[in-house]
């Protein structure tokens, strides 16, 4: 048995600590948002956020999340600036990559405010879209970022 947050309640699980996060969530708990892709952490449908950051669900033990915070897509509440993005570029197509990439987005968000492009190809690199949508999940990013603080020029004259 394992006792963890899950998006922000309590939970106590009955299955064993070295059955994967993603089917404690899935079949054990009943949240069927994070999704299983390849089962080996390539893929990066499974991604939730354990203590804040981006985790594949599928290779992580339920028992190494004791006593942490775990938060899925349902976890978000369906009105996070990304998801509100994620309409507002169309960037799913057939949708089953979708709340991995926006947990991997939400975790860039969070560390990474107003992150470059070289960022955001950095950050999503593992999260793989069969239907290619990168340049609209890509869009999407940057639209829940919102525009970039203006950066003071360095170039040494004086006003």
């Amino acid at each position: 048995m394992t006792t963890f947050k899950l998006n922000g309640r309590e939970v106590t699980t009955k299955g064993p600590d070295d059955a994967p996060l993603l089917w404690t969530i899935r079949d054990e708990i009943g949240l069927t948002g994070t999704k299983f892709g390849c089962g080996i952490a390539q893929c990066g449908a499974c991604t939730v956020h354990v203590d804040g950051q981006a985790v594949r669900s599928c290779v992580t033990p339920t028992g190494v999340v004791a006593g942490k915070a775990v938060t899925t897509i349902e976890g978000l509440g369906g009105s996070h600036p990304l998801q509100k993005a994620w309409v507002q570029a169309q960037a799913p197509q057939c949708g089953y990559c979708q709340s991995g990439q926006i947990m991997q987005a939400a975790a860039l968000l969070k560390a990474t405010p107003h992150p470059t492009d070289a960022e955001i190809n950095a950050a999503m690199n593992g999260n793989l879209c069969r239907c290619m949508a990168y340049v609209r999940i890509k869009q999407a990013i940057k639209l829940a970022a919102g525009p970039a603080p203006q950066r003071a020029a360095k170039t040494g004259a004086k006003a």
